[in-house]
Order: structure tokens, then C-alpha cells, then sequence
């Protein structure tokens, strides 16, 4: 994840290659286990650069706290090379995120979890998670385009799309909302209620979040201009 209008204060600067990718590749691998072991509340410069196997002058140096290491692990889940499931159906796909999203809220440790718990700790944390997110849905979208030109769902456009609005010109199908209540869910169970995992709720969330799109729920007034 990178954003070019806001650069992340104490991330590091980004060279490719060498002796500053694996450091890099090290430290956040240091990162990521110390948080899913000890939370954000045990996640410290120090505790980063013994388990890295760096000094902790090279972590400050390039990361200049907790914040800094917090953004770029998170920039760096921004840059793998992670594709929406294409299943041949909507109801599928959503079905088949679902799934990927559970799995990494219950896998213990959980460093999904623990990101989201230390993002509330730090502003920058944040800024950078809410980044991450957008980019995310705004990946997912190409589902519900795929979606509408298969004919699963009424012509209407998803927001953003090109060629697909109502022909009446009137609506557009909001694609961010149909994600959002179709993954919603298993957030929900998970993360809020602490509730064990129910292997139908990915299925089940995403049959609600198609049907609720057939029958318009996510149709929203077409933006003018758009």
C-alpha cells in the first residue's frame, strides 16, 4: 500500500533489492510475529531488532518508533500480489472471501487482529490501516462488475465502472456497500462477539449480500457527472 499525496511518517525508505530488502523483509517478519505474540502493547524497537537479528540503531534509523514499523507492515501487506477470488459467481466469490477473511481472524496467533487492535494505539497505524482497506474494497470491486455483466445482478453500474449504468440513467449499484454488508458479518462474530467460528457464516453472509443486491438494496442515485 503506498500513497503518493500522504507519505507515511518514519517509514522507511523504500529501496529495492540488496542488503535493505532483507533487513526490511527481516524486520517486519520481527514485526508481524511480535505483535500476534505480545499485541501492540509488547511491541517495542528493541524487542523488533533482537528478533530480527539487526541493531536497534538500524531500526530507528529507518523506522524511527513503533508507528513507523507499524506503517510499513502494513504497506507492505498493501504490495502483495493478492487477487479478489473469481469463482465464475458473485455469490461464490464473496463466498470464497469470506472464508479467507475467517481464516485469518481465527488462525492463533492472529496478526490480522492484532494489527486492527494496534491501529488504535497510533494515528499513523491508522491512517495507514484505512488506506490499506479502501485499496482493498476498491480491489474487490471488479467482483460486483463481473457480476453485473454476467447477468447476475440489474444493469446498473457499479460505482466507478465504465460502461454498465442504468440505462434509465437514474441509479448505479454501489459496489463498496454490497461488500461491506456481505463481509460485515464475519467481522462481526468474530471480531466483536469473540464467538467461535461458524463454517456456514461465510456462505450464508455472502447468499444474503447477493440477494439483497438483486432486489436493489445497494442502488443508489447515479452522481452527476458520472
Amino acid at each position: 500500500m503506498t500513497d503518493s499525496t500522504e507519505p507515511a511518517v518514519g517509514a522507511p525508505e523504500r529501496r529495492p533489492g540488496g542488503r535493505t530488502a532483507r533487513v526490511r523483509a527481516q524486520v517486519l517478519d520481527a514485526v508481524r510475529a511480535e505483535l500476534a505474540e505480545a499485541g501492540h502493547e509488547g511491541l517495542t524497537v528493541e524487542g523488533v531488532a533482537a528478533r530480527a537479528g539487526v541493531h536497534r540503531t538500524t531500526v530507528y534509523r529507518r523506522w524511527r518508533d513503533v508507528g513507523g514499523l507499524l506503517v510499513d507492515v502494513i504497506a507492505a501487506a498493501g504490495e502483495m500480489d493478492w487477487q479478489p477470488p473469481d469463482t465464475g459467481s458473485l455469490r461464490g466469490d464473496l463466498t470464497a472471501l469470506n472464508r479467507e477473511i475467517q481464516e485469518s481472524l481465527v488462525v492463533r496467533p492472529s496478526f490480522a487482529v492484532a494489527l486492527m487492535a494496534a491501529s488504535f494505539h497510533s494515528e499513523q497505524a491508522a491512517r495507514a490501516q484505512t488506506r490499506l482497506w479502501a485499496d482493498r474494497y476498491a480491489q474487490c470491486e471488479i467482483l460486483v462488475e463481473r457480476a453485473v455483466a454476467r447477468g447476475e445482478l440489474p444493469m446498473r453500474g457499479a460505482r466507478g465502472a465504465r460502461d454498465a449504468r442504468d440505462a434509465r440513467g437514474a441509479t448505479e449499484l454501489d459496489a463498496r456497500s454490497l461488500l461491506i454488508a456481505a463481509t460485515a458479518p464475519v467481522y462481526h462474530q468474530v471480531v466483536l462477539l469473540r464467538a467461535d467460528p461458524d463454517p456456514r457464516l461465510p456462505e450464508r453472509a455472502a447468499a444474503a449480500a447477493v440477494l439483497a443486491a438483486a432486489a436493489g438494496a445497494f442502488s443508489v442515485p447515479r452522481t452527476e457527472g458520472a
